[in-house]
């Protein structure tokens, strides 16, 4: 069984946990204040989660989540996360994360900036245009109607169709909106960040977003 290793037990990370328990999936989940701190949350995860560091959970995961806020990218561990999928979760919020030249530029991204943190993983944009909370509710089977998309880019193909397929178990359809560079068209404030869309809304918004305002 595939485990499941996220770095960051915030709403994010505890919902797509508890998406990834459901599917069958085994999780170790890391925070920045060590695995003693996360004893509440993995009772509730239960038998099939366990608290660790987040260099554990890097190591333990055939497939990994970073969901930390951008100005905590340079801790996230190298070595363990090496040739291993990496799902990238960030936002940029110059609010909390300062201003940042490349970003307000247009020069680069939130997912290519991880790229270059960890440069022998395999990033992928994933789960950053979705309210936490609608990860484990606003799900339905393939096929059915209405049912909501969400956006995925990377620059490896394997890693893409990784998350293609695990937004289907979790019960998205998948949009795909490659190479990683292009990953500014699900970013905050363009057409497709957080609102619920169907796979041919989410095609449409991603056309539609400008770059800078």
């Amino acid at each position: 069984m595939t485990t499941l290793g996220i770095i960051g037990a915030g709403h994010i990370g505890s919902q797509i946990a508890r998406a990834a328990l459901t599917a069958g999936y085994d999780v170790v989940i890391a925070n920045s204040r060590g695995p003693e701190t996360l004893s509440d949350l993995v009772a509730e995860l239960g038998p099939k989660a366990r608290a660790a560091t987040a260099e554990e959970a890097g190591a333990a995961g055939d497939v990994v989540v970073v969901t930390v806020p951008l100005h905590a990218l340079d801790k996230i561990p190298v070595e363990p996360l090496a040739g291993k999928i990496v799902l990238d979760t960030n936002n940029y919020y110059f609010e909390r994360d300062g201003h940042i030249d490349a970003l307000d530029q247009g020069e680069t991204t939130t997912s290519q900036m991880l790229q270059e943190h960890l440069p022998t993983s395999k990033v992928v944009k994933a789960f950053n245009h979705i309210r936490s909370a609608d990860i484990t509710t606003d799900t339905a089977p393939a096929g059915a109607p209405g049912r909501r998309a969400l956006a995925l880019s990377s620059d490896h193909p394997d890693a893409a169709e990784f998350v293609e397929a695990f937004y289907d178990e979790l019960g998205f359809d998948a949009v795909a909106v490659s190479p990683l560079r292009e990953s500014w068209r699900v970013e905050r404030d363009r057409p497709a960040y957080v609102v619920r869309q169907t796979a041919a809304e989410l095609r449409e918004n991603l056309a539609k977003a400008n770059r800078l305002p």
